[in-house]
């Protein structure tokens, strides 16, 4: 299977499936001299764990890192890092009835179309859990561009048409801290209860919910990105669209640029500098030194308890209803991977910029 690593410099290959033994990432390229502990990246996975929020499956994966390879007394050797996640509360009993039938709205179909087999065990590759290694991942090249100022933060924009007010709040120094009151991850604590409670609703319903979520990037140097095929929106783009239930990538204004007139959209300058930032921090596929405001759009997951008409493998007919457990809505728990894959974006990006300064 090809497709298993991400970056140039800063190279990223992800291992694992759902109900495998382990997941894991092996990274490329991080210099040496980089402060690194396992804390560090676990602090990162926690966040992407199961919570208390009514979203939340019941598996309960502890997500216990451990560095294998790349560092030493708490510091990056410039060799390759390897980061190993065992699974620890697998059933795979609970898929046994799916074997034989195409989940609708999951990979099950395309990837034996493609390799004439599948892992029925909770989608295998194609299953959410393998973001986990993602996220470690990131948590490396986050430690990595923090050196360099750039800060990433992101948030739930909004959950089953229910969206959080955050443009005030964009330039607050503590958007980080409010981000992470509540098990949502949205910085608009009123819309947060509004969401929890249409979640509460729809998991009643044997329904799912989607969402967006918003990347803000504080920090980051003008001339990241090249201008014609790495351009940094488009890096960004594909980096955040790799992720399963992501199916739309805005970068500042987004869509609504297409209703707009060039004056509208266009962002001036004076003295000093920008003066507002439709662009979201990009122009010409190289940033700004403007703040980079991303946004993506996530489907339901398709996993619902709701009847279901699909096909089998004896292509017949077949209808089927989903056990097992998952989440009813991918936010929050998608939070910290959008995080982490423009953390990976940037770090690559950086070192890139750093290579051809010298």
């Amino acid at each position: 299977m090809a497709g298993n690593i991400s970056g140039f410099v800063f190279r990223v290959t992800t291992w694992g499936e759902s109900h495998g033994a382990a997941l894991g990432a092996v990274i490329d390229g991080c210099p040496a001299g980089l402060d690194l502990t396992e804390d560090d990246i676990q602090q990162a996975l926690d966040r992407r764990k199961p919570s208390h929020s009514t979203a939340s499956t019941s598996r309960g994966e502890k997500d216990q890192v451990e560095i294998v390879s790349g560092v030493f007394e708490g510091k990056t050797t410039g060799t390759p890092i390897s980061l190993f996640i065992r699974n620890a509360d697998v059933q795979s009993s609970r898929y046994n009835d799916l074997k034989d039938v195409f989940r609708p709205g999951h990979g099950d179909y395309a990837y034996f179309k493609k390799y004439g087999i599948r892992d029925w065990r909770g989608g295998g590759r194609a299953s959410g859990r393998e973001t986990v290694a993602r996220v470690a991942a990131g948590a490396v090249a986050q430690k990595l561009i923090a050196a360099a100022g750039i800060d990433v933060i992101a948030y739930t924009k909004s959950i089953g048409g229910i969206e959080g007010h955050t443009s005030g709040l964009l330039p607050a120094p503590d958007l980080k801290a409010k981000v992470r009151q509540n098990p949502l991850y949205c910085p608009d604590h009123r819309a947060a209860a509004a969401m929890e409670e249409k979640i509460s609703t729809v998991r009643k319903e044997g329904d799912t919910l989607g969402g967006v979520v918003e990347i803000l990037v504080r920090g980051c140097p003008a001339g990241l990105g090249e201008p014609v095929f790495d351009k940094m929106d488009a890096d960004l783009a594909a980096a955040l669209m790799s992720i399963g239930t992501v199916k739309a990538v805005e970068i500042g204004d987004g869509c609504a640029v297409a209703a707009k007139k060039g004056s509208q959209v266009n962002d001036p300058m004076d003295g000093q500098g920008f003066t507002k930032n439709s662009a979201g921090g990009i122009l010409a596929g190289i940033t700004t030194g403007q703040d980079i405001i991303v946004r993506v759009y996530c489907k339901p997951i398709p996993s619902i308890a709701l009847p279901q008409q699909t096909m089998g493998m004896d292509g017949q007919s077949h209808p089927i209803e989903i056990q097992g457990r998952h989440d009813i809505c991918v936010i929050p728990r998608i939070v910290p991977v959008c995080e982490a894959m423009v953390c990976l974006t940037l770090a690559d990006h950086w070192l890139r910029q750093k290579a051809n300064a010298r």
